[in-house]
């Protein structure tokens, strides 16, 4: 089994950061997987992988409602048990969240953003941040999609709708680099 640390070591080295907020969330990143489990969610930092998923023949981008946040987000979440691997977490979480099986990296399977964003308390946990390593999924089979609850709905969007809808800033940003590769 590939350990949590050369999992997401692996990437981040395969990696270059946009900007200076970038490198430095890299950096953190990778002090808080050499220091131990970067997966604990009792860790005030920890590690989540998420996707923007996309229809390339259509230049669609799939964005799914977030209650909690009150907003439309990316797909994604938090490691199960014995999972190491940001890409095989935001492969899971797509299926399970979209019900699309076909999921697959697109354009290749490197990583598209890395963000850490801060996740506000609430009933059942404290503050913390989630450094989100962010990938493109696409599918073949966008009509194939199907929430898995009534209370998370699910949106294709041309990106330029997408950015009338998506009110985080970082989403925005993996948004525009997820818009510049259907362009091409």
């Amino acid at each position: 089994m590939v350990t949590a640390q050369h999992a997401v070591l692996g990437l981040l080295a395969r990696y270059e950061p946009k900007n200076t907020t970038e490198r430095a969330d890299a950096e953190r990143v990778r002090t808080l997987v050499t220091s131990g489990d970067p997966w604990q969610r009792s860790s005030p930092l920890h590690v989540t992988g998420s996707a923007l998923i996309v229809h390339p023949e259509s230049g669609r981008v799939l964005l799914r409602w977030h209650q909690r946040h009150e907003s439309w987000l990316l797909v994604g979440g938090h490691a199960d048990p014995d999972e190491s691997d940001p890409l095989a977490i935001a492969l899971r979480e797509g299926r399970e969240e979209t019900g699309l099986t076909d999921l697959a990296p697109w354009p290749d399977a490197g990583i598209r953003h890395l963000a850490i964003v801060p996740v506000p308390a609430n009933s059942r946990e404290a503050a913390h941040e989630h450094a989100d390593i962010r990938f493109t999924l696409a599918t073949r089979t966008p009509e194939a999609v199907r929430p898995e609850n009534p209370q998370a709905p699910l949106r294709w969007l041309t990106p330029r709708e997408a950015r009338q809808v998506i009110t985080e800033e970082n989403i925005q940003e993996t948004l525009s680099r997820v818009e510049a590769l259907l362009a091409d």
